[in-house]
């Protein structure tokens, strides 16, 4: 039973390592703050999103996740008229309004493994050229991890994985950094999440190994083409990988029409097609996304699903003049 544990460990360890060591979305171009802390109130909204995600519907032990995140910005608290030129007259606030918080929780189970974690970041964000915003954040994480006991048994009740700490439930503190820069026509973003590498050592004998973090890197941009008034086609991509250089990449366009509605496509690296759509009704925000699989274990699942509401609050005159998309 001892090396029926240590290859359990090994598999644990490996699949949390070269697999999904934080849970995958399909649709973060609605809600990048999930994978980059500097976006807390990038746009000056506060914004209440819940997500859920169902990873291959049908297969047993299949990735499953739920999330819930907070974020706003400290905005100013009145204006001010200023003459810009001859023939111009803005209102401009009396201060910048530059820090942005934000809170982020979620669980997610993956096989045998199941997570919860938290998030608390700060932003802080400047303006270059009077149109295009670059911002900063800092996030404190914290990941809880522990064996489902009801899906594995033990022929002996005295082996030492009964008794470690995966098993009893593990906590991990860690951190996340994040680049944002941001414009009316494009966006741009880089993350590191598990900054620090945090590890811990399952079990007393030297079989075992050390459960490790590796840190995961993140890469996204977007541009908007617009057609007329009301049409805007959106290119975008999304580059993950960590320190074993085992990247990923969603590379897709999105049609947006009046900032109502939105239908995209996208392919990811790792064999998959993935179609969102969304819809915004006043300050209601509720986004769809399949993720079709196209590999072997497509065979057994009804693909990936995945949904996701929010809300917006924010007055008009605290908004700025332009607004980074949900």
């Amino acid at each position: 039973m001892k090396i029926k544990a240590i290859i359990l460990i090994m598999f644990l360890t490996g699949n949390l390592a070269s697999g999904q060591q934080l849970p995958v979305y399909s649709q973060y171009l609605y809600n990048k703050f999930l994978i980059n802390p500097s976006i807390a109130g990038s746009d000056g909204y506060t914004s209440v999103s819940l997500t859920a995600r169902d990873q291959w519907v049908g297969y047993d032990g299949a990735p499953r996740t739920f999330s819930f995140a907070v974020q706003g910005r400290l905005l100013k608290k009145s204006f001010i008229l200023k003459q810009t030129s001859v023939r111009r007259q803005v209102y401009r606030p009396k201060t910048d309004g530059k820090v942005g918080l934000g809170g982020h929780v979620f669980s997610d189970r993956n096989g045998l493994i199941n997570r919860t974690g938290f998030q608390a970041s700060y932003a802080y964000h400047t303006w270059l050229r009077k149109s295009t915003q670059l911002s900063f954040g800092l996030s404190l994480n914290g990941y809880h991890y522990s064996i489902d006991q009801d899906a594995i048994k033990f022929e002996d009740q005295n082996d030492p994985l009964l008794n470690s700490s995966l098993r009893r439930g593990l906590f991990v503190p860690d951190a996340a950094f994040g680049v944002n820069l941001l414009n009316a026509k494009y966006s741009f973003g880089f993350s590191v999440d598990q900054l620090f590498e945090a590890s811990a050592k399952l079990g007393g004998s030297a079989a075992y190994q050390n459960f490790s973090l590796e840190r995961q890197y993140y890469i996204f941009g977007s541009y908007d083409f617009s057609h007329g008034t009301y049409n805007i086609i959106q290119p975008s991509f999304l580059v993950m990988t960590s320190e074993q250089l085992t990247p990923q990449a969603d590379i897709g366009v999105t049609y947006i029409f009046h900032e109502d509605f939105w239908a995209g496509l996208a392919y990811r690296t790792s064999k998959a097609l993935i179609a969102t759509m969304g819809v915004k009704y006043l300050n209601s925000f509720i986004g769809y996304a399949f993720d079709f699989t196209m590999s072997e274990i497509q065979k057994v699942t009804y693909g990936t699903h995945e949904i996701t509401l929010a809300l917006k609050f924010g007055n008009n005159k605290r908004k700025y003049r332009w607004l980074d998309r949900y």
